[in-house]
């Protein structure tokens, strides 16, 4: 059981059910939980075989540090993807790809944020270097509202050596700096583009602006410099959305 990860949340349980019900051992809810949110993680483990008992509140606050909703589950541990599943990513994808390259971001209430807004806009996957960054842990999982369970996140030993192969696979790499020139606006992300969201306060890595084909900025038009890495995310990604629902054909 200690190999058992725990995570948390009615949406982060679900959508485990809903795309790997294997991975789902034991499902735990609050003594007293019965509303129809309940009932449909109920219905799900019945169709995977899940067992589901009950707990009191008080143990399952003991079990997880954050808001449970009264809902636990024991999996097997998470999945990190390797650069193999990158590649096989892109051999299957459909139109130009688009990436999120999150360069040192530690924080996981934003690694969750950036994984949900991949998924809502499109992105086929999320990269990250192994080292120094934040990874799949129930905190992530639970502000992802289950978007852990669907876009892949990869895990990289040496970022700058696969921004070279993305690139040799026709790639354009666009990387965000407060001091660029170009606005996101003016930038064409209609192609294959990967697109790099800078740490918390530091912003990309000097190796890693080296490697990008374009930079640009979020204007700002009010007192504050910069925004939230997750916030920032989501307006680029979008722009990116827009642009591609733009060019469809109609």
């Amino acid at each position: 059981m200690s190999q058992l990860e725990k995570i948390y949340g009615v949406h982060a349980v679900e959508a485990l059910l809903r795309h790997h019900p294997k991975r789902v051992k034991q499902i735990w809810l609050a003594e007293g939980r019965n509303d129809p949110r309940v009932q449909v993680l109920i219905e799900l483990a019945a169709q995977s075989r899940v067992s589901v008992g009950q707990a009191e509140r008080r143990e399952l606050d003991a079990w997880v540090e954050g808001v449970h909703q009264g809902v636990v589950a024991e999996v097997s541990p998470s999945q990190v993807w390797g650069e193999a599943m990158l590649e096989e990513l892109l051999d299957r994808a459909e139109g130009p790809p688009l990436l999120l390259v999150l360069d040192g971001v530690t924080d996981p209430h934003n690694l969750g944020a950036c994984l949900r807004t991949a998924d809502a806009a499109g992105a086929l996957a999320v990269i990250v270097p192994k080292d120094k960054s934040a990874t799949l842990n129930p905190t992530v999982r639970k502000v992802a509202c289950g978007a852990a369970e669907v876009i892949p996140l990869v895990a990289v030993t040496n970022l700058a050596r696969s921004l070279e192969k993305l690139q040799q696979r026709g790639l354009w790499v666009v990387g965000t700096a407060g001091e660029a020139e170009q606005e996101l606006y003016q930038q064409d992300m209609t192609g294959p583009t990967v697109l790099i969201m800078g740490a918390e306060g530091k912003g990309m890595r000097r190796l890693t602006r080296d490697h990008c084909d374009y930079l640009v900025r979020l204007p700002m038009a009010g007192s504050v410099s910069s925004l939230n890495v997750s916030v920032a995310t989501g307006v680029c990604l979008f722009e990116a959305m827009r642009q591609r629902r733009a060019k469809a054909p109609k």
